[in-house]
């Protein structure tokens, strides 16, 4: 999802991605339980063995929920990797704002879910994912090819319903992982395309309203996939949350030195008087 955006972040920053089992070029196992949970110790692990101490987040759709779980792994307990900011885009955090496609409600079934999978052609997907767009003619079909390539990497189409046991996960774990959003103490980020017919927009605002200080940003000509739908508006976006971020602390720095130095002459009039 990222791979267009990847080339104008990495000219400002260092950045690290993957694909979490069951999705891309990673393995698929038919037996493993592709819970959540499992996920964020996945990523937590990756992180760690890149030697990874601090870094901002950034998360979209699936991934907003990998976020909040290792937000209240943070919060609770704490973790390894020090959080400098979260960016949340276009996830359905509140499963019961969020509208459902059609096959995404097939697909919790696990036994309707695993034959509809199959059924499902390339042709549909297409179709399917244009629909997912603002504006439909915005995805290249080599994009959606690539989609539909890694979909079906290692039988990665037989994985679809048990990948989406996600959306159970949402609902189990609902109270843990909104419970969390409102003693988030790092800078946020809802970076929200304002058309998404699934994550709608009042689930962005809504997380908004919830994360104390979180900054809102609509990319307001954007459905589910800002970053594939206007990369240059998404990657700007972003980077203007995370430069800003580096000049407030650098503010900050400069006003502490200055305040130091005025506590500092002011001993050594006090000296000189006495």
């Amino acid at each position: 999802d990222f791979h267009q955006v990847l080339p104008l972040l990495t000219r400002k920053l260092r950045v690290v991605t993957h694909d979490h089992p069951g999705f891309g070029l990673s393995d698929k196992p038919d037996d493993y339980s592709y819970s959540l949970i499992d996920q964020a110790d996945i990523a937590l692990g990756v992180w760690k063995t890149l030697g990874i101490r601090e870094a901002h987040l950034l998360a979209h759709d699936y991934g907003t929920s990998v976020a909040t779980e290792i937000l209240c792994r943070r919060q609770r307990a704490g973790i390894a990797l020090k959080l400098k900011s979260v960016t949340l885009s276009n996830g359905s955090v509140f499963l019961d704002m969020a509208r459902l496609r059609l096959s995404q409600r097939i697909l919790r079934n696990p036994h309707i879910g695993r034959m509809y999978a199959r059924l499902a052609g390339k042709n549909f997907f297409h179709r399917r994912m244009r629909g997912l767009f603002a504006r439909p003619d915005s995805v290249s079909e080599s994009d959606l090819d690539i989609m539909w390539d890694a979909i079906n990497q290692y039988d990665g189409r037989k994985r679809l319903a048990d990948i989406s046991y996600y959306l159970f996960e949402r609902e189990k774990f609902r109270d843990r992982w909104t419970s969390v959003l409102p003693q988030i103490n790092i800078p946020a980020h809802i970076l929200w395309g304002r058309r998404d017919p699934v994550a709608v927009p009042a689930i962005g605002q809504r997380l908004a309203d919830e994360i104390p200080g979180a900054r809102l940003t609509w990319l307001n000509h954007c459905g589910h996939y800002p970053m594939l739908e206007d990369p240059s508006e998404y990657a700007e976006a972003a980077l203007d949350f995370l430069e800003g971020l580096v000049k407030r602390k650098r503010r900050g720095i400069k006003k502490a030195g200055k305040a130091i130095r005025k506590s500092a002459n002011k001993k050594k009039t006090k000296r000189s008087k006495a």
